[in-house]
């Protein structure tokens, strides 16, 4: 009887084992891999179609929305190349949303340097998709509270020089917010298979007021302006005191105002979250787990973006249609009829 006790406490110490190595994100670095978060198979398998089906659906999309301002001439203007450079902003998030699926289960398995280039573009990406945002918000300022010079204001060439300037800014700041980070990749990680990098208070802080606080409130009182006198123009075509002629431009405005006035609203309430983070607290320590459950908002709204489009975008519908048929292979197609 004791012999057979003791085969089955050596049984059972085994499937113990077995099971506790099954796990760890490295079963073969017992004391030095971190542990998976346990999820059931039908959570797991969920959670990976799901975020599957949003990334690929982002990345297309947006690659339909970039193609389309950049083939078709007519679509060439300078509030749309605003919205190419957001669309590229978006684009590249589909493709950051792949890091989302591989951290499902819990484990970093692409080392240390692609951690933190993973987290250096994330905040670029960020910061930049908000600077596009002001400049919309200050392109549509211009449209609609002082049209009769917007055409000398609002150029190709500045819109172009401001778009570059906003990517530049971005890349060089969060460099400097991420410099520790990036000089010693994986310094604050506790175990292997773990992605974790620090935001030091102040410079977390200074990050929370450039690169949202003051643009958001830019955004805001720019847009609080845009709505107050589209509303008094609408007002004014509607009791017929403007030109029929005069009443369709600024209508046409209003409409594009009042379009791109959504998808900042709806950026607003999908940004918030993940800035959220820097106010936890001093030194905060973030997982790359964490930072995905902060950041799935802003995942989520660039697959909104070119769908918000689709419903107020007439040309855009169409540029799907040809794009999808092949008919932009067609010689001059890039001439085509648009809006």
């Amino acid at each position: 009887m004791g012999l057979i006790k003791e085969e089955e406490d050596s049984r059972n110490a085994a499937l113990t084992l077995v099971m506790e190595n099954s796990e760890l994100c490295f079963p073969h670095l017992l004391n030095a891999s971190c542990r998976r978060p346990k999820h059931t198979h039908f959570e797991a398998i969920f959670i990976y179609v799901l975020a599957s089906f949003i990334s690929l659906l982002t990345v297309f999309l947006n690659l339909m929305v970039i193609i389309s301002i950049s083939h078709f001439r007519q679509l060439q203007s300078p509030t749309n190349t605003l919205l190419l450079s957001l669309a590229v902003s978006d684009f590249l998030v589909g493709f950051l949303m792949c890091f989302h699926i591989m951290f499902i289960d819990g484990c970093w398995l692409l080392g240390d340097g692609v951690c933190v280039t993973y987290q250096y573009l994330a905040y670029i990406i960020t910061s930049s998709s908000v600077g596009t945002m002001v400049l919309i918000s200050v392109d549509r300022y211009v449209a609609i509270c002082d049209p009769m010079f917007y055409s000398t204001k609002i150029t190709m060439k500045r819109v172009k020089i401001c778009i570059v300037l906003s990517w530049f800014c971005s890349s060089s700041f969060q460099g400097l917010n991420l410099s520790d980070n990036l000089k010693h990749p994986g310094r604050y990680n506790t175990c292997i298979g773990e992605c974790i990098f620090v935001i030091n208070y102040i410079v977390g802080l200074a990050d929370l007021i450039i690169t949202f606080i003051v643009p958001i409130t830019v955004i805001i009182v720019l847009y609080t302006r845009v709505f107050v006198v589209a509303v008094s123009h609408a007002r004014a075509m509607r009791s017929q005191i403007a030109a029929v002629t005069h009443g369709s431009a600024k209508g046409s405005e209003i409409k594009a105002a009042g379009t791109l006035g959504v998808v900042i609203v709806v950026f607003l309430l999908c940004i918030c979250p993940y800035y959220c983070v820097t106010l936890v607290g001093e030194n905060t320590v973030l997982t790359a787990s964490s930072v995905i459950s902060g950041v799935s908002l802003f995942y989520l709204n660039s697959c909104l973006n070119p769908m918000i489009y689709a419903f107020f975008y007439p040309w855009f519908r169409k540029s799907i249609k040809l794009i999808v048929t092949l008919k932009l292979l067609q010689r001059d197609s890039c001439e085509a009829n648009m809006l």
